[in-house]
């Protein structure tokens, strides 16, 4: 056998055997965490207008005043693709997600966007649910 052939058999045995010794972590969520899914409907053909303030305004507020914001989405198909923006914030717990959404409805600029969403409709509701991820969850 050549050397060039052991080396690399040894190099196989050596990974295999360390990876069967190898203790797997399992993923574990955080379980202090809380995560915020907001699922916004506009206005019958506003969502485009809708995206353009977060784009512009209200997702440098949300930063602004800690509101992390894991990402933004819209609707891929019917009957939500015309009309669905979503979007999921992370929280360490439910008091520091109340104190940053206060700070932020407090915040003059903020009230610049709700003078603008009044003259120019984009939003016709809300769904805001609150999560925790499981035990078996990937997300941390």
């Amino acid at each position: 056998m050549s050397q060039k052939r052991v080396v690399v058999l040894s190099f196989i045995a050596g990974a295999l055997l360390t990876a069967r010794w190898a203790p797997i972590p399992l993923a574990r969520a955080d379980t202090q965490g809380i995560y915020e899914l907001r699922v916004y409907r506009a206005v019958p053909g506003k969502l485009s207008a809708m995206e353009a303030r977060f784009r512009d305004t209200t997702s440098k507020l949300l930063a602004k005043h800690h509101l992390n914001v894991i990402g933004y989405w819209t609707g891929e198909d019917a009957p939500g693709s015309n009309n669905t923006f979503i979007f999921l914030l992370a929280h360490r717990n439910r008091e520091e997600a109340k104190t940053n959404w206060d700070a932020m409805h407090n915040d003059p600029e903020f009230a610049k966007v709700l003078k603008l969403e009044e003259t120019e409709k984009t939003l016709d509701r809300a769904d805001v649910i609150y999560m925790r991820a499981t035990d078996f969850s990937s997300m941390k």
